[in-house]
């Protein structure tokens, strides 16, 4: 696919870059990209992508723009608050350059679109921010031979890889099965330093145009390790496990999502809804309760504990509730004294992951006879007044 003459006058520094030239400006412009979300590492990834010159990019997010994202998510402005991330982000793009076609695609990735989204393209590059949607990317992957360019972040630090080059190790080689729930927070819980998404999104960008272009060596085997703290940065090297590549279908809707319920599948949460009218203070509560159960018993005798930190209290609460920031848990220095060990608690934080955890440590460490957290925490709990 030749380049015009306003193309050679764009991409006139890739065309002069030894080793690159216009063979691999031309199998760029040739070439299509899905991107699995547009948050902290799509936005930068999605950047450089579509600077690059990469032909066509699919754009899957059913997210909206929130002003919290604006920390890290380079794509959007004060002005986009409220639009869905995948419009808004093909039209920065678009803008940017009008060589390449940019199609959004509103919308959340399920099994029943993955396989068809993944099979339409060249390459895949994941930056979603949930295992659920990580082991479905790498599955259909998998079963469509497609490379799939991996980056995670968390606090300070962050990773990359490539899966799926050439018959080489997969998501699932490094990642057998997700966490257990509630043993990792994600970035609204645990927090992320804004520019990191920026460093590993970028470097997923590279990746991407390293595999499509056919230059350098990809990650592939290979795990980078970034702290940012330090500037840190090592590369862990892992080997394929045949039985990664045993896979016949995409795994089942809410398989690694580390703040379900294990073993609740949707007939139980739907047996459980006609369950609210009359509920029995006394009777014990499950692991994880909803929204609509959690407001049923409000009525009751319940305590209410809220485990975020102060400042996010001073954003929203649910009242009346009881501070006791986790953190504070995890140390030893809470103070519980307002709190009755003997009483049916709920525990509730920004997403419900800081909240398992602590219902945990009062249930094993702090005598707490009958306590649970609160299904998707103070975000569900807004959402359901909306």
């Amino acid at each position: 696919m030749k380049l015009s003459h306003d193309e050679i006058a764009r991409y006139q520094r890739h065309l002069s870059l030894p080793g690159f030239g216009p063979e691999a400006q031309e199998k760029l412009k040739a070439a299509s990209v899905l991107v699995i979300g547009a948050g902290g590492l799509g936005c930068p990834a999605l950047l450089y992508l579509a600077a690059a010159g990469v032909g066509r990019i699919e754009i899957v997010d059913d997210d909206r723009i929130d002003v919290s994202n604006l920390q890290r998510q380079v794509l959007y402005t004060e002005a986009d608050a409220g639009q869905p991330k995948a419009e808004s982000a093909a039209r920065r793009l678009r803008a940017l350059n009008r060589f390449i076609t940019v199609t959004a695609h509103p919308m959340r990735l399920t099994r029943r679109n993955a396989r068809e989204l993944v099979r339409g393209v060249d390459v895949v590059v994941d930056g979603s921010d949930n295992f659920g949607t990580r082991y479905l990317v790498n599955d259909a992957c998998v079963l469509e031979n497609r490379p799939l360019v991996y980056g995670a972040i968390q606090g300070f630090e962050g990773q990359a890889s490539v899966f799926n080059w050439r018959g080489g190790p997969t998501y699932r080689c490094l990642f057998p099965e997700p966490p257990e729930p509630g043993t990792v927070p994600n970035c609204a819980e645990g927090g992320v330093l804004g520019v990191l998404p920026g460093l590993i999104g970028t470097v997923q960008a590279v990746e991407a145009i390293k595999l499509l272009t056919g230059i350098g060596e990809p990650l592939s085997g290979r795990l980078l390790l970034w702290d940012a703290l330090d500037m840190a940065t090592q590369v862990v090297r892992f080997a394929a496990d045949p039985r990664s590549r045993q896979i016949t279908d995409l795994p089942p809707e809410g398989y690694g999502e580390t703040c379900a319920v294990p073993g609740h599948g949707a007939q139980a949460t739907s047996d459980a809804k006609p369950a609210h009218r009359g509920v029995n203070a006394d009777a014990p509560l499950p692991r994880e309760v909803d929204v609509a159960e959690f407001k049923a018993r409000l009525t009751q005798r319940v305590q209410v504990v809220d485990v975020r930190e102060s400042w996010e209290r001073e954003l929203s609460a649910i009242e009346p509730s009881v501070l006791v920031p986790l953190s504070e848990i995890e140390r030893g220095t809470a103070d519980l004294g307002a709190l009755d060990p003997g009483r049916p608690t709920v525990v509730y934080c920004a997403g419900g992951v800081r909240s398992l955890r602590a219902a945990e440590y009062f249930r094993s460490r702090h005598g707490f006879t009958n306590v649970t957290s609160l299904r998707g925490g103070i975000k569900a709990w807004g959402a359901s007044a909306r």
